[in-house]
């Protein structure tokens, strides 16, 4: 009997090493599987942030054209007035020369 309880102690010890090897591989796996998910939530944190940042730019260059906008209006209102002055001070120098020139 002491010959076969060695035997089926070392087998028992073999069965557990091979089922502790598997546990092993098993906890490496998940291991890595628990980094991948912390470089995916750094890298999801790092998108998020880029993203609040760009909003923050994109509504900052908005206000920017809005305020380009209120000054080309304001511009093309003065420019409109400049141009009708000239044309104004253009006819009354061709009508003054007009009537210099038939008088």
């Amino acid at each position: 009997m002491p010959n076969s309880e060695r035997i089926t102690s070392a087998q028992m010890s073999i069965e557990l090493n091979a089922r502790l090897d598997r546990i092993e591989k098993n906890m490496d796996r998940m291991s890595d599987a628990i980094v991948t998910l912390a470089r995916a939530e750094e890298k999801i944190l790092t998108l998020t942030a880029f993203s609040k940042q760009q909003s923050e730019e994109i509504k900052l260059i908005s206000k920017r054209m809005d305020s380009l906008e209120d000054c080309v209006r304001s511009n093309s209102q003065t420019i409109t007035v400049i141009n009708k002055f000239f044309w104004l001070v253009m006819a009354a120098t061709t009508a003054a020369i007009a009537a210099m020139y038939f008088n």
